[in-house]
């Protein structure tokens, strides 16, 4: 059986980075065998794609090149990454995958979620299967808190950090449709202490985990 594909969601600021560093940490001393990736990005040319997506330069970007671009980084490193991990029975912690695409492109950017499902579904299907998560966290803050964090940080801003806060609000309401759409979604509230949010995480992924290895001692019965 393959391993366990967990993905991290959330606009800007809302801690899911830090919270993927700290479940890696914690599994890993608990003897799990797990990948910390992220998207986009991940794998060279999926990072070389990343650069230009968030390059504060190209505030021309089409909308649909920017899903395309997406789902482009998405493939490769599923296929060059996530999969190969996957079936060596690793824990996959990803931070950010689909559901992104569907909260900011399909819903923010207006290109609509029907369109953006049929592209990144040709993107995610290999060998007959389509890889969605097993389990898919979603950090929900209010964005102007998500980005009075992220100009705390000090790193360097990019595209995405510097759209306007309706913008923000509108991956938001994305985000939301999203959950109540998809079951293996679960939301987590990260205007809590960064303690609080980090143990709701942890115990959504040992469910998970927990669930996983509960088939697997099924299959060898």
């Amino acid at each position: 059986m393959d391993g366990l594909f967990i993905t991290l969601e959330g606009g800007e600021g809302s801690g899911k980075t830090t919270v993927a560093k700290y479940l890696v940490e914690r599994l890993t001393k608990e003897g799990y065998d797990v990948l910390l990736t992220r998207e986009p990005g991940g794998v060279k040319i999926a990072e070389q794609i990343r650069a230009v997506i968030l390059d504060t330069n190209n505030t021309d970007m089409d909308p649909r090149t920017e899903a395309i671009l997406y789902a482009a980084s998405r493939r490769q490193h599923l296929v060059e990454k996530v999969i190969p991990a996957l079936k060596e029975g690793k824990i996959v912690i990803c931070d950010r995958y689909i559901d992104s695409s569907f909260a900011y492109q399909g819903f923010a950017r207006g290109i609509g979620m029907s369109a953006i499902k049929d592209l990144n579904n040709f993107a995610i299907t290999d060998g007959g299967k389509i890889y969605y998560p097993d389990l898919s966290l979603y950090f929900d803050v209010d964005p102007e808190i998500g980005l009075q964090r992220v100009s705390q940080r000090g790193d360097e801003l990019t595209r995405l950090d510097k759209e306007k806060l309706e913008f923000h609000d509108k991956v938001r309401k994305g985000y939301l449709t999203v959950y109540s759409l998809n079951e293996y979604m679960k939301m987590i509230d990260a205007s809590k202490s960064l303690e609080e949010v980090e143990q709701e995480a942890y115990d959504r992924v040992r469910a998970a985990i927990n669930k996983r290895e509960e088939l697997l001692s099924y299959d060898k019965n």
